[in-house]
């Protein structure tokens, strides 16, 4: 049921408290990664066009600046507090590990280096068929380093309407569901009535209402998110 409602990965921590995580996909990862090859030869170019009058030490340094942008760029970046290079910070995205933590130095170095294997057989093939056969969009390297990239979520305001009454579950909910009925109460302000009812319809059985739908379901679903906050009647 989860998985029609969002791609979500909800991760429990030993306290009990679910954080959820919203793996990025494919095409906002490549835009994040064009940006930050526009960068990285942006800033070679403008180097170059000092060092090729510097004869062979230039040569030298360009050439060691090169390597410092393919290989230590990304670390660099992902272990800021931000955990992401400019061009995940333009997406906003970040990096982190499996369980929601910052991401560690090990790892880091881990997924880049295999960025190497990735681009095997050329233009990153098995990445992208990694990424596009698993539902946290990981690649050999995400996998290897055990971390994820993930849409950046800023605090805002308490997700689910606040003139819905909590309702108990009609069955026992996973971390992973109650996660993706959150995100759908926290989305639905912005969708329009037909679609918010069609979605609620996926998560009905979480009410006790399988197989229906309509107004009257959607709010009972809503009611189950609230639940899942720790609201109670």
């Amino acid at each position: 049921m989860s998985e029609g409602l969002d791609t979500v990965v909800a991760v429990e921590t030993p306290e009990g408290i679910v954080l959820e995580l919203r793996p990025a996909g494919l095409v906002v990862r490549f835009y994040a990664f064009l940006i930050d090859w526009v960068i990285r030869l942006a800033v070679l170019y403008g180097v170059a066009m000092v060092t090729v009058f510097m004869g062979g030490i230039g040569i030298a340094l360009w050439l060691i600046l090169a390597f410092a942008c393919e290989w230590l760029y990304p670390i660099v970046f992902e272990l800021r507090a931000s955990g992401a290079t400019p061009g995940k910070r333009a997406c906003n995205l970040k990096v982190v590990m499996d369980n929601g933590l910052p991401v560690t130095p090990a790892a880091s170095i881990t997924r880049n280096l295999l960025r190497v294997a990735d681009f095997l057989p050329f233009a990153f093939g098995f990445a992208i068929v990694s990424m596009l056969m698993r539902r946290d969009y990981k690649r050999l390297g995400d996998i290897a380093a055990a971390t994820l990239v993930v849409h950046h979520q800023k605090p805002g305001p308490q997700p689910v309407l606040a003139d819905v009454p909590p309702l108990t579950p009609a069955m026992t909910l996973t971390p992973r569901t109650q996660a993706a009925l959150i995100a759908l109460a926290a989305r639905a302000p912005r969708l329009t009535e037909e679609r918010l009812d069609e979605l609620a319809a996926i998560a009905a059985a979480a009410s006790g209402d399988a197989s229906r739908s309509g107004s009257r379901v959607t709010m009972r679903v809503l009611g189950v998110a609230q639940w899942a906050l720790g609201k109670r009647a």
